[in-house]
């Protein structure tokens, strides 16, 4: 089934999530009593809200994302390439400049996107922050009226799941038993706000994005049962 996509019509991308602001009291008295609620459950007794904000990243609602990174494969012949590029700065100008690549590279009803958790986590906090942005859909991400089988998108979480859906697998830890070079580096994801808003060494955050884009096209090769990529095949464009 997996080898019914042809490589290069698959767009694999991951993102990077901060906090929206560095501190919880720069938050307005009403996003701080709005992200006690959100919250609640998660943090249950344990921590504050205040204590629990540094993990305010992974919702759309109280974070941002610094990063978009994506690759593609380039096939010609018997030459294999595999693209790597990165859309970072002001989050407005991330999601646009990554709206224009769907729309004039990757629109066409052959072209699919994938990552690890995408469906669940990359997609729909993308999405978010695009209409909180005032930004138009792109068709990729407009999934209102679609089937499950009309969606366009990939997910080597789901794929590796078989329709397990208690089961969660980290790229991580999917690599390391799939033999796969670990994509990840000197920082890890709870790290990324720290680096963002503390160190503000923005280059760090893209390369650990990017890493992870090429173990999800890793991990997708390996469930093809087809050669991984070597670094001579791998470009950061």
């Amino acid at each position: 089934m997996i080898q019914k996509f042809p490589l290069g019509n698959i767009l694999f991308l991951d993102i990077e999530t901060v906090p929206i602001h560095e501190n919880f009291n720069e938050l307005d008295l009403d996003y701080q009593e709005l992200w006690a609620q959100k919250t609640a459950y998660q943090r249950k007794d344990e921590f504050t809200p205040e204590e629990f904000y540094d993990r305010a990243g992974i919702w759309a609602e109280f974070g941002k994302i610094v990063c978009i990174s994506v690759g593609y494969f380039v096939l010609k012949s018997d030459i294999r390439n595999f693209r790597v590029t990165s859309f970072f700065g002001e989050e407005d100008k991330i999601l646009r400049d990554f709206s224009n690549l769907l729309e004039n590279h990757f629109s066409g009803p052959q072209y699919m996107l994938c990552g690890h958790n995408a469906k669940e986590f990359d997609i729909p906090y993308i999405a978010r922050r695009m209409i909180i942005h005032g930004i138009s859909l792109p068709e990729k991400l407009n999934l209102f009226g679609k089937k499950p089988w009309e969606v366009p998108h990939l997910d080597t979480l789901e794929l590796w799941k078989f329709g397990d859906y208690k089961h969660f697998t980290s790229l991580k830890l999917l690599t390391k038993i799939l033999g796969i070079p670990s994509p990840k580096g000197d920082i890890d994801g709870s790290q990324v706000g720290h680096v963002f808003h503390v160190e503000k060494d923005i280059d760090r955050i893209v390369t650990y994005c990017e890493k992870d884009v090429i173990a999800t096209a890793q991990v997708f090769l390996r469930m093809r049962r087809e050669d991984l990529l070597v670094d001579e095949e791998i470009l950061h464009v």
